[in-house]
């Protein structure tokens, strides 16, 4: 099991480079549910049997994202919740990012 879930989210102030290369690589294999898109963005679908659970989960994520002031894109429709996640202040991955996915598996 990652540590990552155990970390907290650190505010992106920008001018950091986003992760690429073998950092990239490490942490995304901490977290093998998540996609790596294009290098620049993460996400993960999740199904559920109804609205209701559905809607639950995502309250959830609202949750995790307020407490660690990091903020994903939420898509909620019956049944189904895609989360995807990346750092807006430099357009691209930090590690804040694979933390906030770490921490949304445990749900």
């Amino acid at each position: 099991m990652s540590d990552l879930a155990n970390k907290t989210c650190v505010p992106c102030r920008g001018g950091v480079p986003p992760l690429a290369g073998e950092e990239l690589a490490k942490l995304a294999r901490e977290v093998p549910k998540w996609k790596v898109v294009d290098g620049h963005h993460i996400t993960r679908n999740f199904t559920f049997p109804d609205f209701a659970q559905a809607l639950a989960f995502v309250n959830k994520v609202g949750a995790i994202a307020e407490e660690q002031g990091h903020h994903p894109d939420i898509f909620l429709t019956w049944g189904k919740a895609d989360i995807t996640t990346w750092t807006h202040k430099i357009n691209g991955l930090t590690e804040s990012d694979f933390i906030l996915a770490a921490k949304i598996d445990r749900l």
